[in-house]
């Protein structure tokens, strides 16, 4: 296939020819002239219209970065060179300057500058001229290999016209979902999926496809050559002869294709440290990319040849003697099967992310080499859509029918595991949520509570809750982004029918009663293969025991006679934990402040922990306690909190708040001042006086004098500080006192 692919396409993928004339700038290719060397890829950037009206002719780039290569001793980077009202590219070897890093990037997003009128580009503008059809693209280097590594070259006009002979037939046709939060590119006007590839990369792609049809009718003949039996029975019907053969292995070969198409579009960037090329799905969502990669499916490193011996070499590792069965199938309408089944499900996360809508950018590829294997599987246009069980508004009319969609269909489908789990195994499912909070109260939570909730009430009974590191730390989408590090394992059993209810105080004696065997268990870890649970972990596994107690029952009963809810039975189980009765925020801020102090953690961890504690990452971030992005999370220390704070229009306090404005206060204007802001937060100050006595005896134990000292001297000053509590002025003009201002 790659031979044939190569007489078809390969006049666009030509070698560059080292020459005399590039010598005078690049001495290092002297060794070079006269060979050719084979492309490993071509770097673009996307170009628009100068908004400067003197130079609105110029095809300015929109480059994030002008370094090709930051590895020591190889260093490489593109210098825009202008004369006049153009410019053009030239590429340089050694230590770039500062300008290089930043290419011609003003700030994060779609602000950048004109390199030749130095006028900047506003976000809107670049959207405009997206949506108008109007952003090109221009060659910036080219990136060769030589007998020694990779050779960077500067670009030239041949090697642009060899780009421009790509005239494809055909386009992927459908459009992205127009969601800003997965599908970025749809801001500036790249609606299509054909958009998002090359002319040549159109071209490539499709002559693969077609390649895939061909090679599945020449390995049908080659079959019955080498004695294969001709049934015609299709594959999808169960065949195993010739046609069934050969239609298997194309399917592998489109699988190949989809892989190619990864790192064929014009979403891939370069890496300057590993000087590769980077695929799209780095994360779940389509990315926009400013400057992009193109490398050749013929002859680089992820050629279509490779990528499939690769597929090849994973079939070798198959399994030859065991049988299985795969099926698509919708969970809500599960029906009793003998012998029962054995579930071990990783259910949809609400909204977080839109596969079916991102499995288009495969499926459009797939389909069509595919529909003639599969008709049923491939008979639509695109992924069918409608039976998805996430909550994606757009797709339902708002986003509380997409709730109720949501919420309707997991509950019927957990039913349906409950109902016909086989009754010798557990039910274990995966749970890997980022969690957010609802604004709206008395609504049902879109988090971890309400996915407990929908569990119990299908029927199970929670006997554990354990953490499983399933994500790499190295993977592309955990660096340097809020990523999750680990999933949530409930194992579940099907409670009995006549299970009996329970009042709060029989509840609350069975925790204390189980509980500290629990916890006991789990930090010091038990047999030759058991360790303990990492601390970050051991709030969220400590409410697999107490969610045990909570779920065998039918209801645990409030005084009041009305059941108690999955929120409330956590909040209790972590008090078991925690000790105190401190809010949900500080509970999190206190026992990340034991494991990290005012240090960067793993935003995972944290998330981990703040689900654990009834919280999330972002409600605290927007509370003013931490600082989370590019994957690290912070808490703030007193001397970073805003002067002139008022707790009464705060609409989220939690007590660690309270209590390190009221330090920075004290620091920075005496009693006075932190008696008028424990005046304005009267119904916190117990919790906010025992907080500090609990953070200054753990700085004492952990050896951290100076944070020690500042909780000191607030448990000092602490009845001066009352006393200027009950002195302090009422407000009239709507400002603390001390605070006008």
């Amino acid at each position: 296939m790659r031979a044939e692919a190569e007489k078809r396409i390969g006049h666009l993928y030509p070698p560059v020819e080292i020459t005399a004339e590039m010598v005078p700038e690049r001495p290092d290719l002297g060794p070079l002239v006269g060979q050719k060397l084979t492309v490993i890829a071509w770097l673009w950037a996307r170009t628009v219209k100068s908004p400067n009206p003197a130079f609105s002719h110029v095809d300015v780039p929109l480059a994030s970065t002008f370094i090709l290569s930051n590895k020591d001793g190889k260093e490489a980077y593109v210098q825009p060179v202008v004369e006049g009202d153009h410019y053009h590219f030239t590429v340089k070897l050694g230590s770039p300057p500062q300008e290089a890093k930043n290419g011609t990037k003003l700030a994060r997003g779609a602000n950048f500058y004109c390199i030749v009128s130095r006028v900047a580009i506003e976000p809107t503008y670049i959207k405009s001229e997206g949506i108008a059809k109007r952003v090109g693209a221009r060659l910036m280097a080219v990136m060769a290999e030589g007998a020694r590594g990779r050779v960077y070259l500067t670009p030239t006009l041949a090697i642009e016209k060899a780009a421009a002979q790509a005239k494809p037939t055909w386009k992927p046709e459908g459009c992205l979902v127009d969601d800003a939060r997965a599908f970025t590119p749809t801001l500036y006007g790249i609606k299509q999926w054909g958009d998002l590839f090359t002319a040549r990369q159109s071209m490539a792609l499709t002559t693969f496809s077609d390649l895939v049809g061909e090679a599945r009718e020449k390995i049908r003949e080659d079959a019955i050559v080498g004695g294969m039996l001709d049934d015609s029975i299709a594959l999808s019907s169960g065949g195993t002869g010739a046609k069934a053969y050969s239609e298997a292995i194309s399917v592998y070969l489109a699988l190949a294709l989809d892989k190619v198409a990864d790192y064929n579009n014009m979403i891939c960037t370069w890496n300057p440290t590993n000087q590769n090329i980077g695929h799209l799905f780095t994360k779940q969502a389509i990315p926009m990319a400013w400057e992009f990669a193109e490398i050749s499916p013929l002859t680089s490193g992820l050629s279509f040849d490779l990528v499939a011996a690769g597929i090849a070499r994973t079939i070798e590792l198959f399994p030859s003697a065991m049988h299985g069965k795969a099926f698509q199938a919708d969970c809500g309408e599960i029906s009793p099967a003998q012998p029962a089944p054995v579930f071990s499900t990783d259910p949809p996360y609400y909204d977080n992310v839109p596969y079916a809508d991102l499995s288009d950018f495969f499926y459009v590829w797939l389909r069509p080499s595919m529909k003639s294997v599969f008709p049923d599987l491939f008979a639509t246009l695109a992924v069918p859509k409608a039976e998805e069980l996430v909550a994606t508004s757009y797709r339902h009319g708002g986003k509380e029918r997409a709730e109720a969609f949501f919420m309707s269909g997991m509950a019927r489908a957990m039913h349906r595991l409950a109902e016909n789990a086989h009754a010798a195994f557990p039910v274990t499912i995966y749970y890997a949520f980022k969690q957010s909070e609802t604004e709206i109260e008395g609504t049902v939570s879109i988090g971890w509570e309400s996915f407990l909730d929908a569990v119990t009430l299908a029927g199970f009974a929670i006997s554990g809750t354990w953490p499983m590191r399933s994500e790499r730390d190295a993977r592309s989408r955990g660096q340097n982004s809020n990523a999750l590090a680990s999933s949530i394992i409930l194992v579940c059993r099907k409670r009995p029918g006549d299970a009996p209810t329970i009042s709060r105080r029989e509840f609350l004696r069975e925790l204390n009663a189980g509980l500290p065997d629990a916890l006991d268990e789990m930090t010091k870890g038990s047999g030759d293969n058991r360790s303990s649970v990492a601390p970050v972990d051991l709030s969220q596994a400590i409410i697999g025991p107490g969610m045990a107690v909570f779920s065998k029952y039918a209801a645990v009963l409030e005084a009041d006679g009305s059941p108690m809810s999955v929120r409330t039975a956590l909040q209790l189980i972590n008090r078991f934990l925690a000790e105190d009765d401190f809010d949900a925020d500080t509970q999190f801020c206190l026992h990340w402040f034991e494991q990290h102090g005012w240090t960067e953690g793993a935003f995972g961890d944290a998330d981990t922990l703040s689900r654990s504690k009834g919280t999330s990452v972002h409600g605290m971030k927007e509370a003013g306690v931490l600082q989370s992005g590019g994957g690290k999370v912070r808490l703030f220390k007193w001397t970073e909190y805003p002067a002139g704070w008022d707790p009464r229009t705060d609409t989220r306090t939690p007590v660690w708040e309270a209590l390190h404005q009221l330090i920075r206060a004290l620091k920075q204007g005496g009693e006075s001042a932190s008696g008028a802001l424990l005046a304005a937060v009267a119904g916190k100050a117990e919790a906010v006086r025992q907080l500090a006595y609990r953070l200054y005896t753990l700085c004492e134990r952990l050896g951290k004098a100076e944070d020690a000292r500042a909780y000191n001297e607030l448990i000092t000053s602490w009845t001066g500080i009352e006393s200027a509590a009950a002195t302090a002025p009422k407000p009239t003009d709507g400002l603390l006192p001390g605070f006008e201002n």
